[in-house]
């Protein structure tokens, strides 16, 4: 019996999955130059032919990663304005980072590495510039929800925030096993979702 599209649609999803995980993990121990098309297809345990199937080529794949990984993000925030109180909106935030980070720290440090790239590189500054635009776009919307908080300052807030968060992040993709997870989500929601009644 044939496949249903839907199945079909499943198989190619996992596929892809597959893919972007291994030349994930690649890149990060080998770096993406060093890293053939061959080295992806043989470490997800596919064909190169099912490979170029799927991506033209290694900068196609980096792109959907990119794009995968800001959409991500996207959802979160999306998800957050569903909630009724600008404090519930900032601790969804809180718990959503600091959870994601925990269960997968070395997609962190990719995408954080990835943020970090000289100018000069042609290939790779492009995808740099798509994080950071999506970085002040949720910056922005924390600096409203600091704003709905009756914060005085919101963005100077949200930058304190912010860097508290992201400092927290880089230390558990760095130390994931070594960091008390629950009591940082603890006293960063005490420190920034408690300070009003709103």
């Amino acid at each position: 019996m044939p496949r249903t599209p839907e199945e079909n649609n499943r198989i190619r999803q996992a596929s892809k999955e597959k893919i972007r995980a291994a030349a994930m993990e690649l890149f990060m121990k080998q770096g993406y130059y060093a890293t053939s098309i061959s080295d992806i297809a043989k470490q997800g345990g596919i064909s190169k032919g099912l490979l170029y199937n799927y991506y033209k080529g290694k900068e196609e794949l980096l792109a959907e990663m990119v794009e995968t990984r800001i959409r991500e993000v996207v959802e979160v925030m999306e998800e957050a304005t569903t909630l009724e109180t600008a404090s519930e909106q900032l601790e969804y935030i809180v718990n959503g980072a600091i959870d994601n980070i925990y269960q997968n720290p070395e997609v962190h440090r990719f995408y954080l590495h990835l943020q970090t790239q000289p100018e000069a590189d042609e290939e790779l500054i492009k995808y740099s510039y798509l994080i950071i635009e999506e970085n002040a776009r949720q910056f922005e919307f924390q600096c409203e929800i600091f704003e709905r908080m009756g914060i005085n300052e919101p963005r100077k807030r949200s930058l304190y925030f912010s860097s508290v968060l992201q400092g927290s992040m880089l230390m558990i993709s760095t130390y994931p096993h070594k960091f008390p997870i629950e009591e940082i989500k603890a006293q960063i929601i005490h420190e920034f979702c408690r300070s009003s009644n709103v």
